[in-house]
């Protein structure tokens, strides 16, 4: 059975869309996510969503890996999984060198490296392993010649909940996802495009599972998207449109938009290179207007409630396992009705 999920932004007001998670645990949300981007954190905000609920699974998507070092991420995760009772998971991503370096003032460097030692520091410490790790990104504890040389191993203090906590990874180019395929339990793509996915990363989650320890069960594909069924559709798609249009257009730079390189991916080379070139020109309306129709549609959840269906069906069928829905009905009481109906769909 897929999962249903719904996603708390980062720019939401969250006095009010954290009442709101309790009425969606009523209505059958599976999973939680918080976002995190250079907002308020989400660990403060998972940390209250896990005491106000009692049975949904809580997601990070995403903590950013070189805002906080391996040791606290773990640490961490092992907190939110206990005061949840098991019910954390933790999301992890490199985020971008515009959010590392222009807010955090840190290097942006070798995101795969990373992830691969975060991953296998974060598992040690909920193994209450004594830390020593001696990678190409981290070496704990420091040594004597970059500190003072009073560093030792230590072992985390608390007995984790769980000694295994489920790890989802963002990832969109080729090497990442072979690699989330590999060690990660779960995969947070974005602008999944059900019909093109296999295309897009077939190659690459292929090759990424036939090094997976078999001990990690199956690989959680976690896709979000926005919803919306009823009236309304034309303006929820031009919603989206911008958004899409955002990234494939503004993200990065030339040459450097990992957004832009999955759309022509997606077999759209012309017309991703056609929106970043209007966008970086200032014109984003016509950035918006220049996307191909079927990438708006195909990685979005809003139309009718037979297109809907038919695209849920063809996500499920690519291989989606946890469907995370962004409902854009303006009312409380439209977003709980929108959670209901995709709950009925799923």
């Amino acid at each position: 059975m897929t999962r249903l999920g719904i996603t708390v932004d980062y720019s939401d007001d969250f006095a009010t869309s954290a009442t709101e998670v309790v009425d969606f645990e009523r209505a059958g949300v599976d999973v939680v996510a918080v976002a995190e981007a250079y907002s308020f954190d989400a660990v403060s905000r998972l940390g209250y969503l896990a005491a106000i609920t009692d049975r949904v699974a809580l997601l990070s998507a995403i903590l950013p890996i070189y805002s906080r070092t391996p040791a606290l991420l773990a640490m961490t995760a092992a907190g939110l999984d206990s005061v949840s009772g098991g019910r954390f998971e933790l999301g992890l991503g490199s985020s971008g060198a515009q959010v590392i370096e222009g807010f955090h003032g840190v290097p942006f460097s070798a995101p795969l490296g990373h992830l691969r030692e975060v991953v296998e520091i974060c598992r040690a410490v909920w193994r209450r392993e004594r830390l020593e790790h001696a990678g190409r990104h981290y070496t704990i504890p420091l040594p004597a010649d970059q500190g003072t040389g009073l560093g030792k191993p230590l072992k985390l203090i608390n007995s984790p909940v769980r000694e295994s906590i489920p790890i989802a990874l963002a990832s969109l180019t080729a090497k990442a996802v072979e690699q989330t395929a590999e060690i990660a339990n779960g995969w947070l793509p974005l602008f999944y495009h059900p019909t093109k996915s296999e295309d897009a990363w077939g190659p690459a989650l292929a090759a990424g599972a036939a090094k997976r320890d078999p001990a990690l069960g199956p690989l959680d594909i976690i896709v979000t998207a926005p919803f919306h069924v009823g009236p309304g559709v034309d303006q929820a798609l031009e919603g989206h449109r911008h958004r899409v249009a955002l990234y494939v257009g503004g993200m990065g730079a030339v040459g450097a938009n990992f957004y832009n390189d999955l759309a022509a991916r997606y077999g759209y080379v012309d017309e991703a290179a056609r929106v970043q070139e209007l966008y970086l020109a200032g014109d984003k309306a016509a950035a918006a207007a220049a996307l191909p129709e079927e990438l708006v549609r195909e990685t979005s959840l809003i139309g009718t409630e037979s297109e809907v269906r038919a695209r849920i069906d063809a996500m499920v069928a690519s291989g989606v396992t946890t469907l995370m829905i962004a409902p854009l009905a303006p009312s409380r009481e439209g977003r709980i009705a929108a959670v209901e109906a995709a709950r009925s769909l799923v």
